[in-house]
């Protein structure tokens, strides 16, 4: 038998595959990828990937070997040899490739991946803080105003328990797997009433095509919002797998999204509610589907139970908007970071991954006291190049990162938080406007005129 696949594994390694015939292989029933020139067969494991199938789908029939390094540790390259099936006979590198591929390496030799620091005790620790406080202001205070400062305090341990998932999203936060996972879903899914199931689904699709109209997720939200013209063709969304159709309810939302912006944000956890909550009733694989349900069904059952000890309805509901208005603070962060960037429509392109990931992405300029505020998301750019690092080492490496973009005349932005703010409000603007001139035009009051009188 171990002849039988030396025989196999050597037949592979002497088949030639140009890169018109890997493109051809680019189907969930037929998926074939390259790594490093290695020309791989990996649709029997699609619905096996632990990153699910939605990285494999959008790269599908390409080289992805940065994208590879930039999700996987050295251990999961033992795994890709059973498989082999050829080799890309014009396999080519490019020097910002070859420039990036050394960072990892470096960055490896040093141990920045392996050494995570303190940050999740520390943000634990914090996060259990504010929960005790937030709780003993709602059951021992009379007061009104400590009673909307507690759902104040809810909101920014959501926010906390957001740094959390996001990292452990990325990386092992812990000593082991079945701590992390535990810790997922303590923070995650009863805390927060967030899926870490559903994160993951999500983020992972955005990392893998950072700014694709048609394929990131974090740039579909018509009819909301639109960050571009290019969304009023009603392109579809192939992570939502329907059509985003820009239609006269949309035109009009949109065409107020710099003024509805912030007022969204400070509710826009109820959009995260819902999508956990769909994705756990789906027919879609979804790992530890019953931990997942569990977890959302405790927090469904603490948070309630806490809002019922206050005294009326007018603080219940006081309570349950501080604590939703809070934490938009986080869901602002999100948007400052892509809103504003570069976007395209169209698959995402394994051979230029680097660029994509930088010209997508806003760094926010901070001082390191504030890093804990900002939960990594400040170096977005070194975050998106490099998503298993910690983030106690994101500010170590931003000067090569820094480096590498100056030598290759790359764009490498960034902009304070409240300089993020106006870029992020101008560019809703600008595709507000643009959606005012499709068509018959918008109805118009006295209050529209007032507001547009300057455009």
């Amino acid at each position: 038998m171990a002849m039988e696949d030396e025989k196999m594994a050597a037949a592979a390694a002497e088949r030639h595959i140009t890169s018109d015939e890997l493109a051809k292989h680019n189907q969930p029933s037929d998926l074939w990828i390259s790594i490093q020139g290695k020309v791989y067969d990996v649709t029997d494991w699609l619905h096996s990937h632990p990153g699910g199938d939605i990285p494999l789908v959008s790269l599908a029939g390409q080289d992805v070997t940065d994208s590879f390094v930039a999700y996987h540790p050295p251990s999961a390259w033992r795994h890709l040899d059973r498989f082999l099936i050829g080799r890309l006979s014009d396999y080519r590198v490019s020097d910002v490739s070859k420039d990036y591929r050394r960072l990892v390496v470096e960055f490896t030799k040093l141990g920045f991946f392996e050494r995570k620091g303190h940050v999740t005790a520390l943000t634990l620790l914090f996060t259990c803080l504010l929960f005790i406080v937030s709780v003993y202001g709602v059951l021992f205070s009379s007061s009104p105003l400590v009673h909307l400062l507690s759902g104040g305090l809810m909101g920014f341990l959501w926010i906390q328990s957001g740094w959390i998932g996001h990292d452990s999203g990325h990386y092992r936060v812990t000593t082991s797997v079945w701590s992390t996972r535990f810790v997922q879903v303590l923070t995650g899914n009863c805390l927060a009433g967030i899926s870490i199931a559903w994160w993951k689904r999500n983020h992972n699709a955005h990392h893998i095509a950072v700014n694709s109209l048609d394929f990131d997720p974090d740039l579909q939200h018509m009819p909301f919002f639109a960050v571009s013209s290019k969304l009023f063709n009603s392109i579809t969304s192939y992570f939502y797998e329907r059509k985003m159709n820009f239609d006269a309810v949309s035109r009009f939302l949109v065409s107020y999204q710099h003024w509805t912006f912030y007022p969204v944000m400070c509710i826009a956890r109820i959009n995260l509610f819902a999508q956990s909550v769909l994705l756990l009733l789906s027919k879609k694989k979804v790992p530890n589907r019953g931990q997942e349900i569990i977890g959302i069904m405790v927090f469904w059952v603490w948070y309630p139970f806490l809002v019922s000890f206050l005294p009326n309805w007018t603080e219940r509901v006081a309570f349950i908007l501080a604590s939703f208005a809070v934490t938009g603070i986080q869901h602002i962060q999100f948007c400052l970071n892509h809103f504003s960037s570069s976007v395209y429509v169209g698959h995402p392109c394994g051979t230029d991954w680097f660029e994509k990931q930088t010209v997508g992405s806003l760094n926010i300029d901070c001082p390191p006291w504030m890093d804990w505020f900002h939960g990594g998301l400040q170096f977005q750019v070194e975050h998106h190049l490099f998503p298993r690092l910690p983030r106690c080492h994101l500010r170590k490496i931003a000067p090569f990162v820094k480096e590498l973009c100056k030598k290759h005349n790359l764009e490498y932005s960034s902009a304070t938080f409240w300089e993020a703010n106006k870029l992020t409000v101008r560019t809703l603007r600008t595709a507000a406007l643009q959606a005012r001139q499709i068509g018959s035009p918008v109805p118009r009051n006295l209050v529209w005129e007032a507001v547009n009188t300057h455009g």
